[in-house]
């Protein structure tokens, strides 16, 4: 009769929203096949009552403790999270349970008493798949010591129906196999924790390469490669719809590196990128286009509206103070507007916006102008 396992290898005391309802599931399917097993277990203890191998009192009562244990397990399990039970702690009152009827059952079964250890190996091997190794061990030296005990006191008080030395021969062979279950089923855990724990870092790697592969390491921002894929799928979209794309190029900022020092011009990109990304709509998308070269796509926005958008981060962009520079210098950009024609695509936007970033900067600079 073995207990139902918890998520193996869980410490946790409270399971997170989102995984709370997966972990619900694990364990209640694990209840539904450690309950079968128990009906199945009390249909041969019936069996044996009915062929006169054991008395129906105690196999009746035996009967009744397991299924009330089996109810208030499940009870226990569907309240885990509020009752803040640890998934590790459940399954070792789950298996310190099944091993007392065992040990009962083991008592009263008379010359079938022998199958009974079966079923502790069972109970043994499931919890040792549901908790840390050193407490399955020590949950395996428990349930020795409890059939050591109880092999001792039959053999004591009726030794014709309980032979000392078949009782002895029996507790070495279970012995032997529980040793040998909980050494086995402890490596396998090992064995399934590394794999878990290299499938999250092979996880994390791939989101690593997700992220540099889409994302400007200086900026923050999206990449140039990202936001290709943006304008692709933007072009597929089959809704029509008015965008814009302009084109933002930092003044001067050739003479911010070579004043100030590199290190100076990239606090410039950073500081010019977390000023322009706060002034963004919500579906606006700013990348780093190249060196101090900028890239906005404006999704569902008219000229005017892109405009606006533009003019917010020429105000917070004229506000930016980078350490190491004179408050005197301020930073500021030229920009080139351009709005997608129907069908058009964006590469031809991008080009007219580049024209039109070029007439921005020979009038003077810091101005938005439009193709």
């Amino acid at each position: 009769m073995p207990p139902a396992p918890s998520s193996a290898g869980s410490t946790a005391t409270t399971a997170a929203p989102a995984h709370a309802a997966p972990m619900l599931r694990r364990m209640r399917n694990y209840w539904i096949a450690t309950a079968m097993l128990y009906v199945a277990t009390m249909g041969l203890l019936a069996a044996q009552v009915g062929a006169g191998y054991t008395p129906r009192g105690p196999a009746l009562m035996l009967s009744v403790v397991a299924a009330c244990g089996t109810l208030a397990f499940y009870a226990l399990i569907h309240f885990s999270t509020r009752l803040k039970i640890a998934p590790d702690t459940l399954a070792a009152l789950q298996s310190l349970f099944a091993i007392g009827c065992i040990i009962a059952g083991y008592a009263i079964a008379g010359p079938l008493r022998a199958s009974l250890l079966s079923m502790l190996v069972v109970a043994i091997a499931f919890c040792t798949f549901a908790m840390h190794p050193r407490r399955a061990l020590l949950l395996a030296g428990a349930a020795l010591a409890g059939m050591a005990g109880i092999m001792w006191y039959l053999q004591a008080v009726d030794p014709r129906g309980h032979p000392p030395a078949v009782e002895a021969m029996s507790f070495g062979y279970l012995a032997a196999a529980l040793l040998a279950t909980t050494l086995l089923a402890s490596e396998m855990t090992k064995l399934r924790r590394r794999m878990k724990a290299s499938k999250q870092e092979l996880l994390t790697a791939l989101e690593t390469i997700r992220t540099l592969a889409t994302v400007d390491e200086l900026t923050s921002l999206a990449n140039r490669r990202h936001m290709n894929e943006l304008l692709g799928a933007e072009e597929r979209r089959s809704a029509p719809a008015t965008s814009c794309v302009a084109l933002l190029d930092l003044d001067l900022f050739k003479q911010v590196n070579d004043q100030y020092g590199h290190a100076v011009g990239d606090a410039v990109l950073r500081g010019f990128a977390g000023a322009a990304h706060g002034a963004l709509r919500e579906h606006d998308t700013l990348a780093r286009w190249g060196g101090e070269e900028f890239l906005l796509l404006l999704p569902d926005a008219t000229p005017q509206a892109a405009r606006q958008v533009l003019e917010r981060i020429v105000t917070r962009v004229h506000a930016l103070q980078i350490d190491g520079m004179t408050p005197a210098r301020r930073i500021s950009f030229s920009a080139g507007l351009a709005e997608r024609r129907d069908g058009e695509p964006f590469t031809e936007a991008i080009s007219r916006a580049d024209k039109a970033l070029y007439r921005a900067k020979a009038a003077g600079r810091d101005r938005i102008e439009v193709a």
